[in-house]
């Protein structure tokens, strides 16, 4: 037997997931409402409501407070096991709830996670269940949420990002018309001042596939010349949203823009804030071409880093999903894809992402005009 559940999409209802509850047998009355989705409330809305543009604001990172501790690490002292998921990028650990982090706690949390690119937090049931207020509360620590122009969210909580696709359906901002899905990108990078400090997890998954897939744009940086990484010091590229806009306004993912699409122009290679380490900053879903340069000259140096962050195994690492995990991630040195290999057997892939603004990107060379 299925269930279908459904949201109000610019006030018309559509059906957007039909969950197995069992393979084989009718649910019994009785236990069908046991067996409604758990999160369901937490299905993708799409409000007509219009935003004004984004408006600058002063960042201050949580991880300059950690510095200053005798152990900024202080808060996986007690944690079951803490686990490198390869020498450059990953930490997987288990025996923390993050939702009983306190203030100290979280500095330190800001400042490994800077460290390691993304961490892997298992058993955080408390955590989602706490629901989008909670989510709001923890998020707003790291930085001004950022509500984005597109996507769905929860009915009444605009500032949580949602992900969804099933066999019928799908509110993702997805190429179909590619030989892969796949598309390395670092959140929403159009924007002046671009994500830091993320939290994603999954309220729905497949039994197999759907994994995320990370790199770490402070080592695919590294794995350059000193002389080509001199001259990439140098540059400045243009990051766009107005093709996700478009794919909205064709009347995909939920056919909403809320916001105007804006375009801002980034250095191509940042400075983190806390740890001082250059990354790449360049992504092929959002980094459109490099100012100052002719289009053939652009395309090739872009066609360049892309295929290398493409191809670099080294700096990357995959993420299986299990039940109740929470993944945080530096949005500014690392890029992400999700694995879309698992349209075919019907099930429900549906996440929820918290997004902090940070500052606007930071350029390695000092005295870089943007």
């Amino acid at each position: 037997m299925s269930t279908t559940v459904t949201s109000s999409v610019a006030g018309v209802t559509e059906q957007v997931a039909s969950l197995k509850l069992r393979p084989s047998e009718e649910a019994k009355p009785e236990e069908k409402k046991q067996e409604e989705y758990k999160y369901a409330h937490l299905l993708p809305h799409f409000s007509a409501e219009h935003y004004p543009p984004l408006t600058p604001y002063e960042h201050v990172d949580p991880g300059h407070r950690a510095l200053s501790l005798p152990d900024p690490r202080a808060f996986l002292e007690s944690v079951t096991s803490v686990e490198e998921l390869t020498p450059r990028l990953g930490t997987e650990v288990i025996g923390l709830n993050l939702a009983e982090l306190d203030n100290s706690g979280r500095d330190q949390l800001a400042l490994e996670v800077a460290r390691r690119g993304v961490m892997v937090f298992r058993d955080q049931e408390d955590f989602i269940d706490r629901g989008p207020e909670f989510y709001r509360q923890w998020g707003s620590y790291f930085g001004r949420l950022h509500i984005h122009p597109t996507s769905g969210h929860p009915v009444g909580y605009p500032e949580v990002h949602l992900v969804y696709r099933d066999l019928n359906s799908t509110f993702n901002f997805e190429y179909d018309d590619a030989v892969t899905p796949t598309v390395w990108h670092s959140d929403v990078s159009y924007e002046l001042q671009p994500p830091g400090l993320t939290t994603f997890f999954l309220l729905a998954q497949p039994k197999s596939g759907g994994d995320t897939i990370f790199t770490s744009q402070v080592s695919t940086l590294s794995r350059l010349s000193p002389q080509f990484v001199a001259f990439l010091r140098t540059l400045k590229a243009v990051h766009s949203g107005i093709e996700q806009a478009d794919f909205s306004r064709s009347g995909r993912r939920g056919g909403i823009v809320r916001r105007d699409p804006v375009e801002h122009v980034h250095p191509v290679v940042r400075r983190h804030p806390v740890t001082g380490e250059e990354a790449l900053y360049v992504n092929r879903q959002f980094t459109r071409r490099i100012v100052g340069l002719k289009r053939e000259e652009s395309e090739t140096i872009l066609k360049f880093l892309y295929d290398h962050i493409d191809r670099s195994q080294d700096n990357q690492v995959r993420l299986k999903w299990r039940p109740n995990t929470v993944v945080l991630w530096d949005n500014r040195v690392t890029a992400h894809s999700a694995i879309i290999d698992f349209k075919e057997t019907g099930e429900a892939r549906h996440g929820a992402r918290i997004t902090p603004q940070a500052e606007r990107p930071i350029p390695a060379l000092e005295g870089l005009e943007l």
